[in-house]
């Protein structure tokens, strides 16, 4: 049949093949219905679990760390919210310009924030930047780029900046202790995060919170022993004596004479804490705590002690120390200036080495020895500090006679300043050496007996003396309180050799002299502006402190406000031997 045969014809398909095709959709229908019915009713968890995996998370909650306050209550460490900026890279689109604007924000280079996230491809978390500013956060969260998200985290703030920056130390970008009181007591401060589980939107935004799987637990808050205001008074004095004397450095520590506790620590050159690129090795290091010195005459305290304790000397004993010089084997050890002779109280006033030298000798060594190492000295004070040093003080046995005579004098021994200030806690307590505190302590401790009551206010007496016009330290007056306390001048050791130009100075005192309050050391290191004895370098640092922290405590004078008792303008004190 040819194809014009077939006009006018119907065609016609075969009713069979209709039925088949109406079968075959009505199964297919079947089919999906039975699948929908069975997750719906039967498999639930199934599509549950899958809706989950895609907006569900478990998300950290962070836990600020404790605070840091002051004995009064004042903020010396906190904690305040920021935002990191983290993504999950198989989810962060590689929109050239989108990541342009975010590395804009995150002040970083385009390339280096793609980096970030390709060396990355298989992990589902990594930091971008951590503690961003409100303002930058914001301008992230704007953005609303797919896979980028921000994190609640916290950073540490300090109030008080470069001024107790050695004390409180700081911590780092993951909020744990690095220095000072946040490394020394990290296990207290640090808070344990919590979780809770949310569901997120594609942007990674909470749409839901579900619920709480682990609270959040804050770190404990931490009262120091330290007074703010104390604090402030003496890095502003120890700076300025720094910058006067054109100095390399500067320590400076005051303690409670009846409690033991720290109510100020500091060190110049400081740094900002605030600012972690301050902090290099040689700025953040508390030479206070971790660095040794030869105390030099601040020691010959202890010598006299000693020899007053053995019963041998008495205040008023004369020692001749004329010539001036006294040999020992092929040393010999000189006076700058000659004093014929001194009694033991005049020793200490006039801070002859040739009289503390002849004392020192008359006792046997391991009498002199024990002196020492019951004070504090060769052992760490206990204050629990990191890094405190133990200073040098060699075993008896070992000492040579020239050992023996300059130790009386503070050559040959080291220690730290925290070390001598403690050390002279037996002057201010009648003969207890106390426990040094960091912390606010609840009530004094009673501190254990060195010398008798008689031989500590025998010292005492003798160290009101070096303060008095004649002796070494008259620049150490304060107006309306009686002080007592000593010079110190050293040559440095500098490769094993005393180096002739290079100078320690210090000066460590008590005041009032009637009862002790307070217990002050001060040290400048190498100073360069021509003056460098411990009467005129250190000294007036502890007179500016001391009358501004008795003040500050309320603590009534001992002496008449008579300012013709102070020093006279340009009274020139008794040099000590150096």
């Amino acid at each position: 049949m040819t194809p014009e045969s077939l006009t006018g014809y119907g065609l016609r398909l075969p009713r069979w093949r209709a039925r088949l095709v109406l079968i075959l959709f009505l199964a297919a229908f079947a089919a999906l219905a039975g699948r929908a019915a069975y997750l719906q009713a039967v498999k639930t968890h199934f599509l549950q679990q899958k809706g989950e995996a895609r907006f569900l998370r478990v998300v950290e909650v962070s836990a600020h760390r404790g605070r840091i306050l002051d004995r009064h209550g004042e903020p010396l460490a906190v904690s305040t919210p920021v935002e990191s900026v983290w993504a999950s890279p198989e989810d962060v689109p590689l929109d050239e310009n989108a990541l342009g604007r975010l590395a804009a924000i995150l002040e970083m280079e385009p390339r280096a924030l793609l980096a970030r996230i390709r060396e990355n491809p298989d992990r589902g978390f990594v930091y971008l930047k951590r503690h961003l500013s409100p303002e930058a956060a914001a301008r992230v969260a704007a953005l609303q780029i797919e896979g980028v998200f921000l994190q609640r985290e916290y950073r540490r703030y300090y109030p008080s900046g470069e001024v107790a920056a050695h004390l409180i130390g700081f911590t780092n970008v993951d909020d744990d202790g690095q220095e000072g009181i946040e490394l020394a007591y990290q296990d207290l401060l640090k808070g344990v995060p919590g979780s809770r589980r949310v569901i997120k939107d594609r942007l990674g935004r909470v749409v839901e919170d579900v619920q709480s799987v682990r609270e959040p637990k804050p770190g404990q808050d931490l009262t120091l022993s330290v007074d703010r205001r104390i604090q402030y008074l003496a890095y502003r004095e120890l700076k300025q004596a720094v910058e006067k004397h054109r100095a390399r450095a500067g320590g400076i520590v005051v303690l409670d004479a009846t409690t033991g506790e720290v109510l100020a620590l500091a060190n110049v050159p400081s740094y900002n804490p605030n600012d972690r690129a301050q902090a290099k090795p040689a700025r953040v290091r508390n030479r206070v705590v971790t660095d040794a010195f030869e105390p030099g005459s601040t020691l010959k305290p202890f010598t006299v002690a000693a020899a007053l304790a053995s019963g041998r000397y008495r205040s008023a004993t004369p020692i001749d120390t004329r010539p001036g010089s006294l040999t020992i084997g092929p040393a010999t050890v000189r006076d700058a200036h000659p004093h014929g002779v001194l009694t033991v109280a005049e020793v200490v006033q006039k801070s002859s080495n040739v009289g503390a030298a002849k004392i020192a000798l008359a006792l046997p060594a391991k009498e002199l020895w024990s002196t020492l190492e019951r004070v504090g000295f060769g052992t760490p004070s206990g204050s629990g500090y990191p890094g405190e040093v133990s200073g040098r003080l060699r075993p008896y046995q070992r000492w040579r006679p020239i050992e023996q005579a300059t130790m009386s004098y503070g050559h040959g021994i080291s220690v730290s300043l925290l070390q001598l200030a403690r050390a002279y806690t037996v002057f201010a307590t009648d003969g207890r050496l106390l426990p040094v505190s960091f912390l606010k302590v609840p009530a004094p401790a009673a501190g254990e007996r060195v010398f008798s009551p008689q031989v500590a206010q025998a010292v005492r007496d003798m160290l009101e003396l070096a303060v008095q016009p004649g002796g070494t330290a008259p620049a150490a007056r304060v107006l309306g309180y009686r002080v007592a306390g000593k010079t110190g001048t050293a040559h440095k050791l500098v490769d094993g050799r005393y180096a002739p130009n290079l100078y320690v100075s210090s000066f460590v005192g008590l005041a009032p002299a009637s009862r002790p309050r307070l217990v002050v050391a001060v040290m400048v290191d190498e100073p360069r502006a021509g003056e460098y004895y411990g009467g005129v370098v250190a000294a007036p640092v502890f007179a500016r402190v001391v009358e501004g922290t008795l003040r500050m405590l309320d603590v009534p004078p001992d002496a008449p406000m008579d300012p013709g008792l102070l020093a006279p303008e340009g009274l020139v004190p008794v040099r000590e031997e150096v």
